[in-house]
């Protein structure tokens, strides 16, 4: 297992996907970070002030953006074997199937971890100074932070692991991309916003990471971070398992 982890670092690192995708997340939470505090105390902004615990929670789980890239990231990671017919040969050196599925999603969700690490030094290093000039008192020891922090590395790893049981699932690599992109910024965000359904929402992967990671979602009310992760975790590991059932089953070709 050890070498097919390390078989699969070196396929992640033979090109520059994961670098653009990196830059992407650090630039999406550099976005975010910098809206949430320019933003801060509006006539309208909904968002907690930066001055309560709710709003530092929520200005620090701008990290997890890169969830999203980490999930792309691992959706390529299978269909990008059967877009480019390296699946055959894969296969034939680890016939085994399972065990090429599981590790990549060891290997993803390591590279999650480092994705999740680097965007929350990222937002660190733009919200102290900032909050500091606007003489906001922020300290990183306090106000369920560090349970944010953490929350984000495991939610962008989980996103990843997502990823990877997606592109099982589904082969087509532009289907699967688009698909996780339509369900994750179209269809979650009309569950959240229409008013008959939105207590749904709570249930789904993103509210479920939403409570894990301490975003703040108007108008809606969020499981608890425990039960967002735990819930989190579920639907990656149905994902994986269903991922991997149909890799070891389905024809490669």
């Amino acid at each position: 297992m050890t070498r097919l982890v390390q078989a699969e670092f070196g396929k992640l690192f033979s090109t520059k996907l994961w670098l653009w995708l990196l830059l992407g997340a650090l630039g999406f939470t550099a976005l975010f970070v910098s809206l949430t505090i320019g933003f801060e105390g509006q006539e309208g902004n909904p968002v907690p002030p930066l001055s309560t615990p709710e709003g530092q929670r929520n200005l620090f789980s701008s990290a997890s953006a890169a969830g999203i890239f980490a999930l792309i990231l691992g959706i390529i990671a299978v269909t990008g074997e059967f877009r480019h017919q390296t699946a055959t040969p894969t296969f034939l050196a680890t016939p085994r199937r399972g065990r090429v599925i599981s590790a990549k999603l060891l290997g993803y969700a390591v590279t999650g971890v480092g994705y999740g690490i680097l965007t929350i030094a990222a937002a660190i290093a733009i919200a102290l100074p900032w909050t500091s000039a606007k003489d906001i008192e922020l300290t990183l020891t306090e106000n369920g932070i560090p349970a944010v922090l953490f929350g984000v590395a495991a939610s962008v790893a989980v996103y990843a692991l997502l990823g990877v049981g997606v592109g099982a699932l589904i082969r087509n690599q532009i289907a699967a991309v688009v698909g996780a992109l339509v369900y994750l910024f179209l269809v979650e965000q009309i569950v959240s916003a229409v008013p008959v359904v939105r207590d749904y929402y709570k249930w789904l992967p993103g509210g479920a990471n939403n409570a894990l990671t301490g975003t703040f979602v108007p108008s809606v009310d969020l499981l608890e971070p425990w039960q967002g992760g735990l819930l989190l975790v579920g639907y990656a590991l149905v994902f994986a398992v269903l991922g991997t059932v149909l890799a070891v089953r389905r024809d490669v070709t």
